[in-house]
């Protein structure tokens, strides 16, 4: 069973006494005798692909010819960690076939063959498998190297390490690694709407760095690294960051916009981006041909599943679709520059605008954006400190009645103005819950204007007689308390 990035299997086939000629045609009556796509052939070697559907697992099968030797590599097409087997299957299966076809072809056959493969030979000095293979995941092969910086794959890896970093601080300062709380989160910049428009715009950032328990960073990094390997050595340091952090913003706006209260957190908007970017360059010319239909078709499936599973309740889809459209339209922006590479004026001035262009609409998307809950947030805070203001009488026990008489005054204006907040809040966009309480909340007001009253009338008078009265006030006010405590 392979294991790692891109989980591949290699094998050593000795040509014997076949020419390089004649293995080659041997080679391609296998693959097109197996059912599988042969994508690109040169004097060197074969390129092919399973071709196993849409949803099947594939792989991307690569057999070169040097000094009397065939190299058959099998590497997974798709973004798995564990093949189980299945590339190693595959180099078993071609070998069985080469050494079948090895019999049936006579020499006539192989001869008229090679002359219609030779047609769709890359020109000399072209040939792509004498190029070392495209991306990094060559490089890594031993755990540690993941996190090392290294050309073609240095801004990844930075990346992966400052999310870890921030994760094993929330871990040393007590947040639960498993299951985080809600208030944790927030303290360390999850993206919450009410909180987020209220002021703390830079939550939009944090909370890509930040990940909802260990299972969470997993699979957010291992996909991060994956589409690194593929992505950064194509964009460069400068490119590859810049899609990382626009996408992440555009991900947590989409998010504050489609959402009003979940907490939210994760890199998984920015690596949806990241994939979007490649999504975007692999439907131009920019990648070569023989890779491009295995990559798009895995990339394609790897989102699409991605997608339908964010559906379920606790994924935060809209973050996702947000980073993903964000991450094609800065790709295909991306391949303007990436087809005229020594362009550096070009490069720098798309960056520039496509960064200016995303601050500005996610600046003007910020600012208009309706704040509900963080308004009627404000208004209960309101709400609250005229309450207590108004319950400030009970701690006059003994002052001098004309104060008294005062404050019962001031209290019943306090009761008025938060009747007024009510009226103010009940207009905006809250959860039904909310307004139901807000209701209990307007009979519990009722109750206590009657009751201030009432007790004005007592102190003014200097009597008992309207204890009864002062009872049931206070009976029914008690009631709605316990039944809003009940429901919380």
């Amino acid at each position: 069973m392979a294991v790692g990035f891109t989980p591949k299997f290699v094998e050593e086939y000795p040509l014997d006494n076949l020419s390089t000629a004649q293995f080659l045609v041997i080679v391609h009556e296998s693959v097109n005798d197996l059912g599988w796509e042969t994508s690109y052939v040169s004097p060197t070697g074969i390129i092919a692909y399973t071709a196993n559907g849409v949803f099947g697992w594939n792989a991307i099968i690569r057999i070169t010819i040097e000094n009397d030797t065939a190299t058959v590599k099998s590497s997974s097409a798709g973004s798995e960690m564990f093949d189980f087997g299945r590339n190693k299957k595959a180099v078993k299966s071609l070998v069985e076939a080469i050494d079948e076809f090895k019999s049936k072809l006579s020499a006539e056959d192989i001869e008229e063959k090679h002359l219609q493969l030779s047609a769709n030979f890359p020109p000399a000095g072209d040939d792509y498998l004498k190029l070392p293979p495209q991306g990094t995941a060559e490089q890594i092969n031993g755990f540690l190297t993941i996190f090392k910086p290294q050309s073609g794959y240095f801004v990844t890896p930075v990346l992966f390490n400052l999310n870890i970093l921030v994760f094993i601080l929330m871990a040393i300062k007590g947040v639960d690694m498993l299951s985080p709380t809600v208030a944790d989160l927030l303290q360390w910049g999850a993206n919450f709407k009410p909180l987020t428009l209220d002021g703390q715009w830079w939550r939009l950032l944090t909370n890509v760095f930040l990940h909802i328990g260990i299972l969470h960073l997993l699979l957010n990094m291992y996909a991060l690294v994956y589409i690194g390997l593929l992505l950064e050595p194509h964009l460069g340091k400068l490119r590859f960051i810049t899609a990382y952090l626009l996408t992440g913003l555009l991900a947590s706006i989409t998010s504050l916009w489609w959402h009003e209260n979940t907490v939210s957190a994760g890199a998984s908007g920015a690596i949806f981006g990241m994939y979007g970017v490649f999504l975007a360059m692999l439907t131009t010319d920019l990648i070569e041909k023989s890779t491009r239909r295995a990559l798009l078709t895995s990339i394609a499936v790897f989102v699409g599943y991605n997608l339908l599973n964010g559906l379920k309740s606790g994924v935060d889809n809209a973050a996702h679709i947000g980073g993903l459209v964000g991450g094609l339209i800065i790709g295909y922006c991306f391949t303007l520059s990436l087809k005229k590479p020594a362009d550096i004026r070009l490069k720098h001035s798309l960056i520039a605008i496509l960064t200016i262009i995303t601050l500005i609409t996610c600046g003007w998307i910020y600012k208009a954006m309706p704040n509900d809950i963080g308004d009627y947030d404000k208004g209960m805070e309101m709400f609250t400190s005229n309450e207590t203001r108004a319950l400030e009488v009970y701690n006059m026990k003994g002052a001098p009645r004309p104060k008294v008489l005062t404050a019962i005054k001031k209290g019943i204006g306090y009761w008025n103005e938060d009747i007024k907040i009510l009226e103010r809040v009940d207009k905006l966009s809250v959860p039904e819950p909310i307004k139901m309480r807000d209701k209990k909340l307007k009979q519990y007001l009722d109750l206590r204007i009657k009751s201030f009253e009432i007790m004005y009338k007592a102190v003014d008078e200097n009597t008992d007689k309207y204890n009864a009265d002062m009872n049931y006030y206070n009976h029914q006010i008690q009631v709605i308390i316990d039944s809003m405590k009940a429901v919380e």
